[in-house]
């Protein structure tokens, strides 16, 4: 099992390297980090910022995964959110380094479609669906 671990973290490493970048941005503009269950949990700083400003959503985004780093706007956005986002981290252990692409290249082509790009993006419907049925 050990095994089955490290591997899931080695195939998801690539995303999880642009998360620890992020986390270092956080950490040094005031953000702070914890481990929870094997994901590494930043909030603050630019983390925040990110999250605010740095999406498409409406008003931003409360959280987002980046492979077993998870980005929250504050502590209480990653409580709220673990759920939903524990879906994201195992999404990106079975995609590995494809995960960014195939989540962005399913929101461009939504967008182009005129749907919408994060609501009808089959990764959060997965994880609303899931993180809904606990």
């Amino acid at each position: 099992m050990r095994a089955r671990r490290l591997l899931a973290y080695a195939w998801a490493g690539p995303t999880t390297a642009v998360g620890l970048i992020a986390t270092g941005a956080a950490l040094a503009s005031g953000g702070r980090a914890r481990n929870v269950d094997g994901v590494l949990e930043v909030h603050g700083g630019f983390a925040t910022f990110a999250l605010r400003r740095l999406t498409l959503l409406q008003g931003g985004a409360a959280a987002m995964t980046l492979g077993h780093v998870v980005l929250g706007q504050d502590a209480d956005s990653l409580a709220r959110t673990r759920r939903h986002e524990r879906v994201h981290v195992r999404q990106c252990e079975r995609w590995g380094p494809l995960f960014l692409p195939a989540y962005l290249g399913t929101s461009a082509v939504l967008w182009l479609m005129r749907r919408d790009a994060y609501y009808d993006n089959f990764f959060e419907r997965e994880a609303y669906t899931l993180d809904k049925l606990g």
